[in-house]
């Protein structure tokens, strides 16, 4: 369904819509926590920031109802064209832009609230990004934005070897690039620089049983990355069925465990 150029590091094919899809599942709970403590209500104008497919998008338009807005900025085309799509089905009011964050163009003072969810640590300037936002933003709107604060977190009770060399290589892969993968823990005094109000800062994590749905989450992302290092030259083709057959494995463990990437949650304020 979706075939383009990927402009996301894991792609934007069906497999990765459906990998998006059990994420916003495992932390839906969070966002809309978040949403909650920033006191987002109907009527008003939100910014979905990196919106992807919209899993987000959607939930944000019902609260937002008949008299709101949702605005999802996503520089997937094959992802906006879907969330277009939900947007008809459901006769929601979204606004879907397929735009790079450099390009994308606001007008000041006309939204209520942000929502970002993994889509600054993918960016190399989200300092100027944030701005862009900040000029957009009413007095006393208010961003909600949920990164990773440590990704190296991520490891396995018990410890599979090759899959602990398939993390690590994944990792090495995200800092060897131009972007900040835990921008998480430097958003809170980058924030405050700008002059924003950070109102709360909030630890996130999950640990995946067998028995809880957050599994599917890291089950995912390794079957759809660890192949992809191969390309990049960071793990054989062997290694990464090595590291596969370990996460079977591990399923197959009573009282195994996945501790996932701490995650934080930064709410802040233009004053």
């Amino acid at each position: 369904m979706l075939n383009e150029e990927s402009p996301y590091i894991l792609g934007t094919d069906n497999q990765e819509l459906f990998r998006l899809g059990v994420q916003h599942q495992v932390w839906a709970e969070e966002a809309q926590r978040g949403w909650r403590l920033a006191n987002f209500k109907a009527g008003q104008t939100f910014l979905d920031l990196g919106c992807g497919p919209g899993y987000c998008t959607k939930e944000l338009a019902f609260l937002a109802g008949s008299e709101g807005k949702v605005i999802g900025i996503d520089k997937s085309e094959g992802y906006i064209q879907f969330l277009k799509r939900v947007a008809d089905t459901y006769h929601l009011n979204i606004e879907a832009i397929a735009a790079d964050f450099d390009d994308m163009a606001l007008r000041p003072n006309s939204i209520d609230g942000m929502y970002c969810r993994w889509a600054l640590a993918w960016v190399p300037n989200p300092k100027e990004i944030l701005a862009k936002v900040q000029e957009a933003l009413k007095p006393k709107g208010k961003m909600v934005i949920h990164e990773y604060y440590d990704w190296s977190l991520l490891q396995t009770e018990p410890y599979k070897k090759s899959l602990a060399k398939g993390i690590a290589m994944a990792l090495k892969s995200f800092k060897d690039s131009d972007m900040e993968i835990d921008i998480g823990r430097q958003l809170p005094y980058v924030l405050d620089d700008m002059g924003m109000k950070i109102l709360s800062v909030r630890p996130m994590s999950k640990i995946a049983t067998m028995d809880n749905g957050v599994w599917q989450w890291p089950q995912t992302f390794f079957q759809s990355y660890l192949p992809r290092l191969v390309v990049q030259d960071y793990l054989t083709p062997k290694e990464v069925d090595r590291a596969l057959s370990e996460l079977k494995e591990l399923e197959g463990i009573k009282g195994a465990s996945i501790c996932t990437c701490l995650m934080v949650e930064i709410i802040a304020e233009k004053q």
